[in-house]
């Protein structure tokens, strides 16, 4: 748990980021790249990446990532600056620049978490050919694997931010819509987190980061020195909630995103339906199905509950609007 300790001033400057912070989506997209399960919102993406993203690239930049930014429990913070939310560019000259003496310490803490080879040398001592060759090649990377899905990602966040904005009045009301990736207990925010930490805001206020690839879990700087940021997985429904009311239901991109099968389960589930009666609808096995219908209800389509020994499916109205019924 980490709990965000709220004082003076604080929630006055507390606010939800304006747009995508890059370095950010490039480390969680290498973490969505190579996880068994990336989430059924996030296969379009994936299936375009591995068909038609510059494998070398990608690979050379997964690699990379893997050592320098590995899942938890830690990882160097210089790797995502806060010029992030300035641009990608900015972001880049901002690790370009970074003191040698935080180079030092960050490649330490991160050698104390698991050994590092002997290429991050160079740039655990500062040297400036090789932070401009690590900034080269994550713009490369960016350019295979973020670049070209932009307008998604950035409709994404912004959708996000207008939603949590739009129903906020204050900032306390924020930090309430959070739930339940965060918890506000004035003055405290807890959130879901993977080790026990405190941070004291003391004046600085909160921003609070949306983004595409995160899953699960948001994830803050490991320096509570830093500007006070925690970056949330953003709520992909009211993207797809979004699109319909604007009447921009795409049949091929719906079709991509759940795929046959999964399509059919969701219309198999009509108005309700358990495991083993959509078993004998599909002509499939109930474990088939159960793999499909846990995917779908972790996308938010939809609802499972236990009745005796059987389990009730239903659509939610999210799962009834993509299939173009009320």
């Amino acid at each position: 748990m980490l709990r965000i300790h709220f004082s003076d001033g604080d929630l006055e400057r507390t606010q939800v980021a304006e747009g995508v912070d890059p370095l950010w989506e490039m480390v969680f997209s290498r973490l969505r790249l190579t996880e068994p399960d990336s989430g059924l919102l996030l296969q379009p993406w994936l299936r375009d990446v591995r068909r038609n993203g510059d494998r070398q690239v990608i690979t050379s930049g997964v690699r990379m990532l893997s050592v320098l930014a590995p899942k938890g429990p830690y990882f160097p913070d210089f790797l995502t600056p806060p010029e992030g939310a300035n641009g990608l560019g900015s972001a880049l000259a901002a690790i370009r620049s970074t003191p040698r003496q935080r180079l030092r310490r960050e490649f330490g803490r991160l050698a104390e978490v698991r050994p590092t080879p002997s290429w991050t040398r160079p740039l655990a001592a500062g040297d400036g050919e090789s932070l401009l060759g690590l900034t080269e090649a994550l713009a490369r990377y960016h350019r295979a694997v973020v670049e070209p899905y932009a307008d998604v990602i950035d409709e994404a966040v912004e959708t996000d931010r207008v939603h949590r904005n739009g129903t906020a009045s204050t900032a306390e009301d924020l930090l309430k819509g959070m739930w339940p990736l965060m918890n506000w207990r004035p003055p405290v925010l807890e959130v879901q987190y993977a080790h026990d930490r405190d941070l004291h805001l003391n004046g600085r206020g909160l921003r609070l980061v949306p983004s595409y690839f995160c899953r699960r879990t948001p994830v803050a700087f490991a320096d509570p020195g830093l500007p006070p940021t925690i970056v949330y997985p953003l709520h992909h429904d009211w993207t797809w909630q979004r699109q319909l009311s604007s009447g921009r239901r795409d049949e091929q991109a719906l079709s991509a995103l759940l795929g046959s099968t999964r399509s059919a389960v969701l219309a198999a589930v009509g108005t309700g339906a358990t495991t083993t009666e959509l078993a004998e609808r599909l002509g499939a096995s109930p474990s088939a199905v159960s793999r499909h219908t846990s995917v779908l209800r972790e996308a938010g389509l939809l609802t499972t509950e236990r009745q005796g020994l059987s389990v009730l499916h239903q659509r939610t109205p999210l799962g009834s609007a993509l299939l173009g019924q009320s």
